[in-house]
């Protein structure tokens, strides 16, 4: 999949904007508000493919640009930022359910515990 530097700096800037709500005119911008948002190793490979991008406009440092490289910032700020499907929101929510049910029911039997203990059933 051969693809321009241009395109990915424009899927990455849509992404961050439906993801974050960031907005802007380019991917720079989009970085300068949004960065906060983002983990240190995403928001490190966004800058590169800002800096890739801004090569990529002239054709005499566009041999600057290593393509592995942007394209492996690339799926590192895709990877992140792309949507979660629905079956894998709904996993999320039942696991967190899951975890604060246990971590009641856990406080609950201590509490119960504590108490038979003080009274000198146990």
């Amino acid at each position: 999949m051969n693809i321009s530097v241009q395109q990915m700096a424009d899927r990455v800037a849509e992404l961050m904007e439906s993801r974050l709500g960031v907005n802007g005119a380019g991917l720079a911008e989009k970085l300068r508000r949004g960065q906060r948002f983002l983990p240190a190793k995403v928001a490190t490979a966004a800058q590169l493919l800002v800096q890739n991008e801004e090569l990529s406009r002239n054709p005499r440092l566009m041999t600057q640009v290593d393509p592995a490289q942007t394209a492996q910032a690339y799926d590192v700020c895709v990877r992140h930022l792309k949507p979660l499907g629905r079956g894998a929101r709904q996993k999320a929510v039942l696991w967190s359910l899951a975890g604060a049910v246990a971590s009641i029911l856990l406080v609950v039997a201590v509490m119960v515990g504590a108490v038979l203990f003080w009274r000198g059933y146990l």
